[in-house]
């Protein structure tokens, strides 16, 4: 993940160079090890683009705060009709865009429309289908109809898929975003950072930061190397975890462990053979030794799951015994699979730690039930390419940190082919139910049937691991959304 931050001219050279320099207060350089593809949230599923943008320069009607809850944003306020089927949402009083136009209900209607459009690329598409209709009140009231109630409509909302875009800036949204935000997007020097400023005219509460630079550092040793030598003030998603402890000792530093939404998970591709087999898919899962991938990529940070849930959750359902680790067990499905010999295929390991640390850990554990998997090392273009639109894989591992994302088993055509209509019923259902007992009932329901048919390898739950200088104050521990958000950080005075 990456920060933006502008420095001054002196001090970019010096950053740049790698030399570590004296900031002045108001600036930040935070670090992360993925570079996003582009800076538009509404047209792809990399999570670092979010990284960057959400908050800081693109906001939706509602938004996540650090502790997960949902509050409101460009909405001040809504309401919500008898049948929950009419949201009314009134908006915020003099919100500009960067570039100075109004933002105002045709622009909440315009990105609405946008993203449930026929030729939507949106990546969470499915977040805006149960929209029958978004019409303009007036400049400051919209009303959003849907076609059945649904629950996490307002959750929804907080997406950064869901942020509002402008009509007049979005030709050239993914080099130049221009958002709502407390901040705005400055310069963006490929493979190296983006610079970010303080908006002057931002209509909320100030960010308290000047100037902030996302710089991005994909080496574990250079991540390292770059904190000690004091060359970045913030690491965000630090990925080498085994380094964390030395850190702790340090006092110029401070280190901060949270949970994340990202459910990282063995994806397969269930309609290739012979992943189209579910013993095949059962063998894989007593293969893995979870712990073991715990310990070896992530130096023990890290909370084993089952299913497809963050543990965190209050309808979270403990499932790992169902997959436990068991090389006997995944030989005999194999054999009554038709496999007695194992078989081979790929494995597809984009950039970060956990998959390129993992997989070589995996593969291991596959080779002992007869599983061959030929690593390929990809970057994130080629596996969003590749594996993601592509569908060309065998096995890949990847971190979902959409929050509250299980909804993504019921779209057949979703990069590990999933296609069971009871699964997709129940969602349905799951959608239009307000009740909430109901829905931690059926959130359960939806964990064990994943679980039980095998769908993906389920490894654990990302920890959000974090280093930062000791005066830096306003980071989130936690990570509700893959965000860095930068609009409460400060430096102690």
């Amino acid at each position: 993940m990456i920060r933006t931050s502008k420095l001054a001219f002196a001090s970019a050279i010096a950053v740049a160079a790698g030399l570590g320099s004296a900031q002045a207060q108001g600036d930040i350089t935070v670090a992360m090890q993925l570079e996003p593809p582009h800076l538009d949230p509404t047209s792809a599923a990399a999570g670092a683009i979010d990284s960057v943008v959400y908050a800081n320069i693109f906001e939706g009607l509602t938004r996540f705060m650090g502790d997960g809850s949902i509050v409101p944003g460009l909405a001040e306020s809504w309401e919500i009709s008898d049948d929950g089927l009419v949201y009314t949402f009134k908006l915020q009083e003099g919100v500009t865009f960067h570039d100075g136009t109004t933002m105002d209900a045709e622009d909440v209607k315009f990105s609405l429309d946008r993203a449930r459009a026929e030729d939507s690329v949106n990546a969470q598409k499915a977040l805006f289908e149960g929209i029958s209709d978004v019409s303009v009140v007036d400049p400051l009231t919209v009303k959003v109809t849907l076609a059945e109630p649904n629950g996490l409509f307002l959750f929804n909302m907080a997406w950064g898929d869901a942020v509002i875009v402008a009509p007049e800036s979005i030709e050239d949204i993914k080099t130049n975003p221009v958002g709502t935000g407390a901040f705005k997007f400055v310069n963006w020097v490929q493979g190296d950072r983006i610079d970010i400023e303080k908006n002057p005219e931002y209509w909320g509460t100030p960010a308290r930061l000047d100037k902030a630079t996302f710089k991005f550092i994909s080496d574990p040793t250079a991540a390292f190397a770059a904190v000690m030598a004091e060359d970045v003030d913030v690491f965000t998603g630090f990925p080498a975890p085994e380094n964390l402890p030395q850190f702790e000792a340090d006092p110029r530093f401070q280190v901060l462990v949270g949970s994340t939404e990202g459910e990282t998970i063995l994806s397969t591709n269930n309609k290739q053979p012979p992943f189209d087999n579910i013993k095949v898919r059962e063998a894989l899962a007593h293969a893995i030794d979870r712990q073991a991938i715990i310990d070896g990529a992530m130096f023990g940070y890290g909370t084993p799951i089952g299913t497809h849930f963050a543990p965190h959750h209050p309808a979270y359902v403990d499932l790992t015994g169902q997959s436990a680790h068991d090389p006997d067990k995944a030989r005999a499905l194999l054999a009554e699979a038709g496999f007695p010999d194992g078989f081979e295929t790929t494995l597809h390991l984009p950039p970060p730690s956990y998959a390129r640390r993992g997989g070589e850990i995996i593969a291991a554990q596959l080779a002992e039930v007869g599983i061959t998997a030929e690593i390929t090392n990809v970057e994130w273009a080629q596996w969003l390419e590749t594996v993601f639109k592509g569908k060309n894989f065998g096995l890949t591992i990847v971190s979902h940190t959409e929050p509250m994302d299980i909804g993504i088993y019921a779209r057949p055509d979703y990069y590990f082919q999933y296609d069971n209509p009871a699964f997709q019923e129940l969602m349905a259902t799951l959608n239009s139910t307000t009740d909430p007992e109901q829905r931690t009932k059926l959130l359960q329901q939806a964990q064990t049937i994943i679980a039980d048919d095998y769908v993906n390898g389920y490894l654990f739950q990302l920890a959000a691991l974090s280093v930062a200088k000791a005066g830096v104050q306003g980071l989130w521990a936690n990570a509700p959304t893959q965000a860095t958000d930068l609009t409460a950080v400060s430096w102690a005075e």
